[in-house]
């Protein structure tokens, strides 16, 4: 009798506590949305709504475009698959936390082999694509939306920045570990850079951030004025971010990971508190 009540409680604690703890759901993770995209394609994000209405200056949204491939390989819960160590992958939980909306962008149905998104990042039709998920999250939410892209995200948000307009434009950019510098190698996208896209052309508010010990060949932090003094934003800002963990290895590509300085490794809820600041028009 005791052996039952014993086992009683037991299943009675084991219940409340999977009932308190936070299990991947749908919620946690995100809406899987779908936006049909250039050809026959389809693009997938994962979406987490902005904070309830009341928020000062409105529902902001931030549409995120991890690096690499730019492939996260969403499941069905909204949650990625691949690109968990991205920077901005990591930082969901706080730019939903400062009550934005976020939208975690997958690559296109066509581009989710080896190469990813590859040099379609830089083309007018990945910018249109994007175009076309803006104007769905505005309708939606009411609100702003920005793009926020980091390492070879960069080249993406850049593109779709510099040549959208009206409804499908974003009202704001975050470049963070912006890829600057190209090499020419078998696959002559590996050179592009956020250089090739005409940054003339982007007048809205412009925030670059980058990390001074970063030392991923792509991304030299000394370049990232060349960037602001080419954007024609009504409101920039340039931001070096210092402190976390040193990066062990040599310079190289190899520095160009997420766990380190070039994805701002363990300085999240910073460079997320600093890009909510600027976000909602005040300074990083």
């Amino acid at each position: 009798m005791r052996v039952a009540l014993v086992g009683a409680v037991l299943w009675l604690w084991v219940a409340e506590c999977v009932a308190q703890s936070p299990l991947p759901s749908v919620e946690r993770c995100g809406e899987v949305v779908v936006v049909e995209t250039h050809g026959r394609s389809t693009m997938r994000y994962a979406y987490l709504p902005p904070a309830a209405a009341g928020v000062q200056g409105g529902p902001i949204t931030l549409a995120l475009l991890p690096g690499g491939g730019g492939f996260v390989d969403l499941d069905g819960r909204g949650c990625a698959r691949q690109l968990t160590g991205n920077s901005l992958v990591r930082s969901i939980p706080a730019f939903a936390a400062a009550g934005f909306g976020v939208a975690l962008l997958d690559a296109p149905s066509d581009h989710q082999g080896e190469d990813g998104l590859g040099g379609f990042r830089a083309a007018p039709e990945h910018a249109q694509d994007l175009g076309k998920l803006i104007a769905g999250l505005r309708e939606r939410t009411r609100g702003a939306v920005w793009l926020v892209g980091t390492s070879r995200g960069s080249i993406s948000a850049a593109n779709a920045a510099a040549r959208l307009s009206g409804p499908a434009a974003p009202d704001g950019l975050v470049l963070t570990s912006a890829l600057m510098t190209g090499q020419r190698a078998r696959k002559d996208w590996v050179a592009q850079t956020v250089f090739d896209i005409p940054l003339e052309a982007i007048r809205i508010p412009a925030l670059v951030v980058g990390h001074a010990a970063d030392v991923c060949l792509r991304s030299p932090p000394g370049r990232m004025a060349e960037i602001a003094a080419r954007t024609r934003g009504a409101r920039q800002q340039l931001v070096t971010v210092t402190g976390g963990p040193a990066y062990a290895g040599a310079p190289g590509i190899s520095a160009c990971e997420g766990r380190a300085p070039h994805g701002f490794a363990d300085q999240e809820a910073e460079v997320a508190a600093g890009i909510a600041r600027f976000v909602r028009g005040g300074n990083y």
